[in-house]
């Protein structure tokens, strides 16, 4: 019975690992060693559908009346946690993606919440170590069906915006259920890449996914 508990255990571990692996699975994430990986469930003109397995992140919140603003200071933080900053003094692989999640509904005069989240290696999704700083945490995120539409170019206010009312607009059209009330930005770059970026939009299925165009649909 113990021998059978370990095993699922190991393997378990091994699943969740699983899901974080190497880069070159990936067309667009060629810039860390490991990438966030994902099934494909179908996809339209507009959109692809995916499935996540559950992992681990290291994350942060910061609020501001831009993403940029919140970005910049968010990603220093959490860097700091992968360059040392965290109970063994450790530092951790970079990965990709980088996620924002992004609350929508405010008017202009409003802050917003933007919280960053560096995926973590498939090392450290076991046991990652705790962060040294109190504005950073360790989370789990459960497993889910994305909405995502690409795009190239730099992930700024304005492009995350109008690409998630692109992806909305193309949801609702379709009557697509989805989470309301925040999306994901989603980063796979480095600062220091001028070309070929690729960044995405996410939105969180909320019931079956709809795998159809609305050209299908007419």
């Amino acid at each position: 019975m113990i021998y059978l508990s370990g095993l699922v255990g190991f393997l378990l571990v091994l699943t969740a690992e699983a899901r974080v692996g190497n880069s070159s699975q990936l067309e667009f994430c060629s810039e860390t060693k490991e990438c966030l990986l994902f099934d494909l469930v179908c996809e339209t003109e507009d959109f692809q559908v995916r499935y996540y397995d559950s992992v681990k992140w290291v994350s942060t919140d910061e609020t501001s009346y831009f993403m940029d603003m919140a970005a910049f200071r968010a990603f220093r933080r959490l860097f700091e946690y992968i360059t040392g900053a965290n109970e063994n003094g450790e530092k951790i692989e970079m990965t990709a993606p980088v996620v924002i999640k992004i609350s929508e509904g405010m008017y202009f005069w409003q802050k917003g919440t933007y919280t960053m989240s560096f995926l973590l290696p498939a090392k450290h999704q076991a046991k990652p170590p705790k962060p040294t700083d109190e504005q950073v945490y360790l989370q789990k995120m459960p497993a889910m069906k994305v909405y995502v539409q690409s795009y190239g170019g730099w992930m700024t206010s304005f492009s995350d915006r109008n690409k998630a009312s692109s992806l909305s607009a193309a949801l609702d059209l379709l009557k697509a259920e989805y989470k309301k009330g925040f999306h994901y930005a989603v980063g796979y770059n480095s600062p220091m890449k001028l070309f070929n970026r690729h960044n995405e939009v996410w939105y969180v299925v909320s019931d079956d996914p709809v795998c159809s165009s609305s050209e299908e649909e007419d």
